[in-house]
């Protein structure tokens, strides 16, 4: 199906080509002083810093770099003032080793295990050495790596290179990166470390792209342009994908008037959108549903936003949820897990302002027959999301996670940088909660307090769409519980907070990492 949209690219601004970093990973057995390139970056605690009686590095491996560089190490935790705390980099230009330089990266007490995150962090600040120093070839070791089981020594490589690759993209750069290959030491080689290197590069080549969804404005990034983005993952990943993408009329069929009441405004024709990834041999032991909210921008329609705080000018992030589905699909077509069914859905559209429009007092009625009194049209997502639930159940799924920008209560309540999740499954709580951990992102699970569903009560119909202010994220999710099926497992993510980091002004890629983790934990691999 061809997007023919006229004002798809109002101002006649053009989507920037994404391309993620090239880098070749690859882990070896190599002494680190014998290592040969740029830069050797290695991992450092505060409690490798600790010195003996007579003044000597106590960590083996620090006291060996020390001795080839004639004490260049022990002047370095002195003169600079680097003590291994998180956070803390310096870069020094040294003689005696196969390295031009040695970065000191900081890993904090070392006191416990550091988290995934931390390792995240480790990579990020490699990253940023290596541009400071334009460098081409970096090696990553740890002063510490004694502690490190089999299994974590594999998820830790794999965070180091997640945080490398992260840390390399940017979306405006004056200076293009020239690293080109990075050698992970002390980790031990093989097949198994080599396919879980090539992992983190998959699933950050799916980050970079929903990072870039999100940054796109929405003169860009129309429904229709999020369509034909999904229809090309099919396209370049047709061995494991298929897509079917429904203009208005095929979703008037479906009886999808919830969906259809949001998008009646805008010139720009809503489209909604289905993948299904099917792996290529074997057979499918779960089938899997991912629905993101797909608000490619929002006015809040007749309830517009309006004053300080409304962020109406940031409102082309609402599609962050469908980002993190799409961005999942890229990730997954690389991957190619076998043994599950995987359905990625958005209902795409754009909640504006015509004499068209969704009223306030409005009655909708999404496709499980359910009437809904829209009391605030600015609460447009969770209508969307009704008939996207409805959809997805219908596909036999077993389970069911949503990920949506969904309200402001919930970014009051955990911040910017936590999701809330809501779920009546504790399995399934336990299922994504786990995948979230291994990679670092941060997750809070919020109650489904049904004594909350009297205030989304109507007396015209159903239910109306808000419950006022008080317990705003929940009703939220109460609302969505109406339209899943009691034999699916399901849960909701209201990632309103972490979608976007003010301080960069840029799109985190939040949430995409851990739905990959989540499809590969639910897969016969």
């Amino acid at each position: 199906m061809a997007y023919s949209v006229a004002t798809a690219n109002l101002g006649l601004t053009q989507a920037a080509p994404i391309e993620a970093p090239k880098i070749s990973f690859a882990a070896k057995n190599v002494d680190l002083v014998e290592w040969k390139g740029d830069i050797l970056a290695v991992g450092v605690t505060e409690k490798d810093l600790a010195k003996d009686a007579d003044s000597k590095f106590e960590n083996s491996v620090w006291k060996k770099l020390d001795s080839l560089l004639g004490g260049l190490l022990s002047e370095a935790s002195a003169e600079e003032e680097f003590t291994g705390k998180s956070g803390q980099s310096t870069v020094l230009r040294v003689t005696g080793l196969g390295s031009k330089r040695v970065g000191l990266i900081g890993l904090g007490s070392g006191k416990t295990n550091a988290t995934a995150l931390a390792y995240k962090s480790l990579g990020e600040a490699v990253a940023s050495v290596a541009k400071a120093s334009q460098a081409s070839s970096v090696a990553v070791a740890l002063a510490s790596s004694d502690g490190l089981t089999a299994e974590s020594k594999l998820t830790t490589a794999s965070a180091i290179a997640s945080g490398t690759v992260l840390g390399i993209f940017e979306d405006k750069q004056s200076k293009k990166p020239v690293l080109k290959l990075v050698d992970v030491l002390g980790f031990g080689a093989g097949p198994e470390l080599q396919k879980k290197l090539k992992y983190a590069e998959d699933v950050c080549s799916g980050v970079i792209f929903g990072r870039e969804l999100v940054n796109a404005p929405a003169n860009v990034l129309t429904p229709g342009a999020l369509a034909a983005e999904a229809s090309n993952i099919a396209a370049t990943y047709s061995d494991v994908f298929t897509a079917t993408i429904l203009d208005a009329e095929q979703c008037k069929e479906l009886k999808m008037g919830s969906y259809l009441g949001v998008a009646a405004a805008s010139a720009n024709p809503p489209y909604f959108i289905h993948l299904t990834y099917k792996p290529p041999t074997g057979p499918v032991n779960a089938k899997l549903g991912l629905v993101g909210k797909g608000l490619t921008f929002d006015s809040g329609g007749y309830n517009i936003k309006t004053g300080p705080g409304c962020s109406i000018g940031l409102m082309k992030i609402d599609m962050g949820g469908s980002a993190a589905v799409l961005a999942a699909a890229k990730a997954i077509g690389q991957i190619k897990p076998p043994g599950v069914e995987v359905h990625f859905i958005v209902a795409a559209c754009e909640n504006m302002i015509s004499g068209a429009g969704m009223r306030p007092g409005d009655i909708v009625t999404a496709s499980n027959g359910k009437t809904i009194e829209v009391n605030n049209t600015d609460a447009e997502g969770r209508l969307t999301l009704a008939d996207a639930l409805v959809y997805a159940c219908n596909q036999g799924v077993d389970k069911i996670v949503d990920l949506a920008t969904l309200t402001g209560a919930c970014v009051v309540a955990l911040g910017p940088s936590i999701a809330g999740v809501f779920t009546p499954s504790d399995d399934l709580a336990q299922e994504v909660l786990s995948a979230s951990e291994l990679i670092g992102e941060k997750y809070w699970r919020l109650p489904l307090e049904d004594s909350y569903w009297e205030s989304m009560k109507s007396g015209v119909a159903d239910m109306v769409n808000t419950g006022g202010r008080q317990g705003g994220s929940i009703t939220a999710a109460l609302f969505l519980k109406q339209f899943v099926s009691e034999k699916v497992k399901w849960m909701h993510i209201d990632m309103a907070g972490p979608v976007w980091n003010d301080k960069k002004k840029a799109a985190t890629g939040f949430g995409i990492s851990t739905l990959v983790e989540w499809v590969l934990k639910n897969s016969s691999s």
